[in-house]
C-alpha cells in the first residue's frame, strides 16, 4: 500500500511514529512532529476540570494559548492523568528528552497523551520511543504518525486543503484521533495541524478558536468531555507570504481554509465514534440567539433516547421534542417544526402525516440530518453526533481501567 502524506505536506515539517511498548498490542504508540525551526504555534485544550499532566505542561509553556514552539511529542495507550507530581515530572521529562535531541529548549516542546487514566507512563519505554522517533524524522511516515496517536479509533483520519494567497500557494494539513469520550469543550481528541503559511501566533489562536466553535466543539459522541483534549496548530512560514495577523486582508482566506480542515477532521472523528453506524447533523434554527440554538442542538445530540432511535431508524419525533424542551433554550411547542431528511414530521404542536418509508430510508443511510426550527428568532447551530449502538456499550464495558 502506498504511503500517504498529510501532516508533513506543508513545507518545514518532519514527523515519525514508532512502537515503544506502551500498548500491549504491537502497534505504534508514540509520535513526534517537529518544525525545522521554532515556529508560530497555538493550542486549545480541554475544559474539563480534571486534566492530565501533559495539559498542565502545555499550559505552562504557552500560558496564553499561543507563542512559538518547535514541535510536539504524543503518546497513546496511557493518558498520564491523575498521576500526581510524578506524572508532571514525566510530562516534563518527555519534553526535555525531545528538546535535547532537537537542540532546543524543553519549553519549545509540547506534550500530549491519550489512553487509560490513572497509570504512570513506562518512562524507560517512552524515552526509547522518543529517541527512535527523533532519529527517524522525515516526510514518509505520516501514516505511522497517525497510528501512533490512536486508541479505540478504527480508521485513520486526516485532511488537507490547498490554496493560494496572492501568488503564494499554501497547504494546511491535519490529523485527528478520537472515537469515544467525546463531547463539546473538545473531546478525547488529539489533533495536530500544520500549515506552511506565515501567521502570527495570535492570529493562529484566533483562527483556532473561531473554527473550534462549529467543528471540534460541535462534536459529541457520548456527552463525556475528556481530561486530555489537545489541538495543536503550527505555522512554518515556508510559503513565503507576509505574516498574517488577525487584521490582515488574508486572515479571512486563511481562516476559511483552516475551518475546512477542522470540519473534515471533526466529522471524520464523529463518524468513527465507538460503535457508530451513522453520522448525524442536528441543526437548530429559529432560536432566540446562537447560544440558545447551541444549547438546544446539544440537548438533542446528547440524548441517549434520540441516539438509540437513530440507530434503529425510528423517526420518533417525541424524543426530539422532549430533548429540545428539557434544554435551557426557549422552546414553544406550537412554534416548533421538526424535519428528518427534509421531510416534516412535527409542526404546530403535533405530529404530521408523512411518508414513513422515505423517512426510514433516510435514517438507514450513513448520514442523517435532523432540522429543528424553533420559530422564535434567527439563532442557529449545528451539532455533530452519531447513533448509539450495542457495540458502544460493549466497547466501554470491556475498556481496561
Amino acid at each position: 500500500m502506498p504511503r500517504k502524506r498529510h501532516i508533513t505536506l506543508p513545507a518545514g515539517f518532519r514527523a515519525a511514529g514508532v512502537k515503544c511498548g506502551i500498548k500491549q498490542a504491537d502497534v505504534e504508540d508514540l509520535s513526534v512532529l517537529v518544525a525545522d525551526k521554532d515556529v508560530a504555534a497555538a493550542i486549545l485544550t480541554t475544559q474539563n476540570q480534571v486534566v492530565g499532566a501533559p495539559i498542565l505542561w502545555c499550559r505552562r509553556i504557552l500560558p496564553t494559548g499561543y507563542g512559538r514552539a518547535r514541535g510536539i511529542v504524543v503518546n497513546s495507550g496511557n493518558s498520564n492523568v491523575c498521576t500526581g507530581k510524578a506524572g508532571l515530572r514525566d510530562a516534563e521529562a518527555m519534553a526535555k528528552r525531545a528538546a535535547r535531541l532537537l537542540s532546543t529548549q524543553a519549553e519549545n516542546i509540547l506534550v500530549a497523551s491519550t489512553g487509560v487514566i490513572g497509570h504512570r507512563l513506562p518512562m524507560t519505554k517512552v524515552w526509547a520511543g522518543i529517541d527512535a522517533a527523533v532519529a527517524s524524522l522525515g516526510k514518509t511516515g505520516d501514516d505511522a504518525v497517525l497510528r501512533g496517536i490512536m486508541t479505540t479509533d478504527t480508521r485513520a483520519k486526516s485532511a488537507v486543503v490547498k490554496g493560494k494567497l496572492g501568488r503564494r500557494g499554501f497547504t494546511i494539513a491535519g490529523i485527528v484521533k478520537g472515537a469515544g469520550m467525546i463531547a463539546p469543550s473538545m473531546a478525547t481528541m488529539i489533533s495536530l495541524i500544520t500549515t506552511d503559511l506565515a501567521v502570527t501566533p495570535g492570529a493562529l489562536h484566533k483562527a483556532l478558536k473561531m473554527a473550534a466553535r462549529t467543528t471540534f466543539n460541535a462534536m459529541t459522541i457520548d456527552s463525556d468531555t475528556s481530561t486530555s483534549d489537545t489541538v495543536a496548530l503550527f505555522a512554518s512560514g515556508e510559503a513565503g507570504n507576509k505574516a498574517i495577523t488577525g487584521r490582515s486582508p488574508g486572515f479571512g482566506k486563511f481562516a476559511s481554509a483552516f475551518g475546512k480542515v477542522c470540519m473534515s477532521l471533526a466529522r471524520q472523528a464523529v463518524a468513527d465514534g465507538e460503535g457508530a453506524t451513522k453520522l448525524v447533523d442536528v441543526v437548530v434554527r429559529g432560536a432566540r440567539s446562537n447560544v440558545e440554538a447551541e444549547t438546544a442542538a446539544r440537548a438533542v445530540a446528547d440524548s441517549p433516547l434520540f441516539k438509540c432511535a437513530i440507530n434503529g431508524s425510528d423517526p420518533n419525533w417525541g424524543r426530539i421534542a422532549a430533548a429540545l424542551g428539557k434544554s435551557a433554550a426557549r422552546v414553544v411547542a406550537d412554534k416548533l417544526t421538526i424535519k428528518i431528511g427534509g421531510i416534516t414530521i412535527f409542526s404546530k404542536g403535533t405530529g404530521r402525516t408523512f411518508d414513513l418509508r422515505r423517512v426510514e430510508q433516510h435514517l438507514s443511510e450513513g448520514q442523517v440530518q435532523v432540522v429543528c426550527d424553533l420559530g422564535l428568532g434567527r439563532g442557529s447551530f449545528t451539532a455533530i453526533t452519531c447513533d448509539l449502538s450495542r457495540e458502544y456499550v460493549t466497547i466501554n464495558a470491556d475498556y481496561h481501567t
